[in-house]
């Protein structure tokens, strides 16, 4: 029998070189942990920083565009990733933040403690609205909701609620005062936990659209047929979306209602559910991120356009919409997917 040829140190070197790369890869692992690390912290301190460099009132609408962001963030579970239209959720944030109003003027509760109640509250009337809409298709959703928003606030006005809800004349709410060891101010305070609740809800939905209740929910939106046939029940995905939706948008109205301090029928109108609607649109459907530039859209760019002309800042917000929408038609979110696109491009991924 004939001996194996000996293998020459050379000759065993391209099995050594083949391995040696894969023990420095933790390398470039670690590099990239510490550059998420670093844009996590830069991210912190730059949503933190306006709690100490801006005014009162400059925090006040930071604290509502965190709030409606929130809320942005709820209608999109229900349209941007369960492909259902909602034009109705300013119910749900006016049911939040009665909720909110009714605790703390009536039973002297505190803010925090109103916070479980309005998210039950909402969800459970989300369920409700959403589980005879829901088994009937998409366009009897978007009428149904859209007359619950036009009931709603001609509910609270009733006189049979009238007693608890304070009717027209609405209620009062107030601040929770900061921990006496923090010297900051109420609205400093009021800013920085608004901004860590909306920080926790936004990780909840990411965690929610990222795992199987997330794709079974986009599933049901892209291809119903298929999702039903390998078992999936169309009408208890849709019906528990919208219920999760729902508390999103009641927890943004409780943040809104101590924002504001004070609720009032008419300051729920079916014109806040189509601006939610349009924040929605602007930041990007289907977009976890999009809800925030949404928040701030829907705060400042009325402003903006009554600073242009306060003959009719209307007519200048619509134009100033539709030149954003013109330049941006998958929103803010959508620039932002284009630009990971030209870099994976750049970087030879296609």
């Amino acid at each position: 029998m004939r001996g194996r040829p000996p293998v020459s140190a050379a000759q065993d070197r391209p099995a050594v070189a083949a391995a040696e790369p894969q023990a420095p890869a933790v390398v470039p692992r670690r590099r990239s942990r510490g550059i998420s690390l670093a844009l996590f912290l830069l991210g912190a301190a730059v949503l933190v920083a306006p709690a100490f460099l801006l005014s009162s009132f400059r925090l006040f609408q930071l604290t509502l565009a965190a709030g409606y962001a929130v809320a942005i963030l709820g209608l999109n579970l229900v349209t941007g990733y369960n492909g259902q239209i909602s034009l109705g959720h300013g119910a749900f944030y006016a049911v939040g933040a009665y909720a909110t109003a009714i605790l703390m003027a009536h039973f002297d509760w505190t803010f925090w403690a109103t916070l479980p109640v309005a998210a039950v509250v909402s969800g459970t009337l989300g369920y409700a609205i959403g589980f005879p809409a829901l088994r009937l298709g998409g366009l009897y959703l978007a009428l149904t909701t859209f007359s619950l928003a036009l009931a709603v606030p001609q509910l609270l006005k009733h006189k049979a609620v009238e007693e608890w809800t304070g009717g027209v004349q609405g209620l009062f709410t107030v601040k929770p005062d900061p921990p006496s060891f923090l010297p900051i101010e109420a609205d400093q305070w009021l800013y920085l936990t608004t901004l860590a609740i909306a920080a926790l809800l936004f990780l909840l939905a990411r965690n929610l659209v990222r795992g199987r209740i997330g794709r079974a929910m986009m599933a049901v939106r892209d291809h119903p047929v298929a999702a039903e046939a390998v078992g999936m029940d169309l009408a208890a995905v849709k019906t528990r979306t919208f219920a999760a939706s729902a508390v999103l948008t009641g927890l943004a109205g409780s943040l809104g209602a101590v924002a504001v301090e004070f609720v009032a029928p008419d300051s729920f109108t079916l014109m806040l559910s189509i601006t939610l609607f349009v924040g929605m649109v602007v930041g990007g459907v289907a977009s976890i991120g999009g809800a925030v530039f949404g928040g701030l859209f829907i705060v400042f760019v009325p402003n903006l356009a009554e600073s242009i002309s306060k003959a009719a800042p209307g007519a200048i917000y619509g134009v100033l919409l539709i030149l954003l929408l013109f330049v941006l038609p998958g929103g803010a979110a959508g620039l932002w997917r284009r630009a990971l696109e030209r870099r994976w491009r750049r970087d030879g991924g296609g």
